[in-house]
């Protein structure tokens, strides 16, 4: 005898946490521009961030006009989790500015981004909080479209990824700011820069949620 599966009775509803995120949302939009990458010595905590960009790159026009006007589109939204996403370590154990530091020495080696051109926003995190970091980074994510977080920018591209398997394709951040040594070895079939700003083109005019990459909680 076959038994009817309710699938209703197996669901977890909380609609609150909704307006959890709408509150830590709000929170973010709301602290203070910092330089990037910040100065501040021996300051440790996970969290997310945003990078804002201001700069003349001709294909970021629409970002930097918006961001020179009340600093509101975040280019990249980023996170920085405990290792293993285990809250019962130390906050000590990970450093959300080491990672925008990683960040600003991608964007110095390019050929056409200068470090200058950014500044950067971040809120930390901690205790409980922590469990809902991946949740507040989509959140900022669905609610404002960076273009380096969609699935034509894919955040800074690959990393390194180390001796005999430079036969991946140059990601599309790599195509349009050249410079990171290691990029030369890759032998993978080039991408086509300008079918790359065709696409951000029409992104930027209405960035869709479907265009944009879910992250993961790692």
């Amino acid at each position: 005898m076959n038994a009817t599966f309710n699938y209703e009775q197996h669901v977890f509803k909380a609609p609150e946490i909704e307006s959890i995120v709408k509150k830590a949302v709000d929170f973010f939009s709301n602290t203070p521009i910092e330089t990037f990458p910040p100065q501040y010595k021996k300051v440790y905590g996970a969290g997310v961030y945003g990078l804002y960009y201001f700069g003349d790159y001709e294909t970021y026009a629409p970002i930097a006009t918006a961001n020179k006007l009340s600093c509101s589109q975040p280019i990249y939204v980023g996170k920085a989790v405990l290792p293993g996403n285990r809250t019962g370590l130390r906050a000590e154990r990970v450093s959300l500015l080491s990672r925008l530091r990683q960040h600003s020495r991608n964007i110095q080696v390019t050929h056409n981004l200068k470090v200058e051109d950014f500044k950067c926003r971040f809120i930390f995190l901690d205790g409980i909080e922590h469990d809902l970091i991946a949740t507040v980074e989509t959140g900022l994510i669905r609610a404002y479209r960076p273009l380096w977080n969609s699935r034509i920018v894919d955040g800074f591209g690959n990393h390194d990824v180390g001796s005999g398997r430079y036969e991946q394709q140059p990601s599309a951040w790599d195509t349009l700011h050249p410079g990171r040594a290691w990029v030369s070895k890759l032998a993978g079939t080039p991408r086509d820069p300008d079918a790359i700003k065709a696409a951000i083109k029409n992104f930027l005019e209405e960035p869709k949620l479907t265009d944009l990459i879910e992250p993961t909680d790692s």
